[in-house]
């Protein structure tokens, strides 16, 4: 018996393109530096700029 190529095969689980994309797995080890740069990089700008905005806010309702 032969199947179509376009058609999933019965009683086959589906399996992921790789064995390591869980989402819960944490980040390997050599990469964390990396993740937490890259927060960094984002999250201090922003962290900045949220900052000024309450800043100049309370200026513009206080006077």
């Amino acid at each position: 018996m032969t199947t179509q190529p376009n058609q999933p095969q019965p009683n086959r689980p589906p399996t992921p393109m790789t064995p390591s994309a869980r989402p819960s797995d944490p980040a390997p080890p050599r990469r964390r530096p990396l993740i937490v740069g890259a927060w960094l990089w984002v999250g201090l700008p922003l962290a900045y700029g949220v900052y000024e905005l309450v800043h100049k806010a309370k200026q513009l309702f206080t006077g």
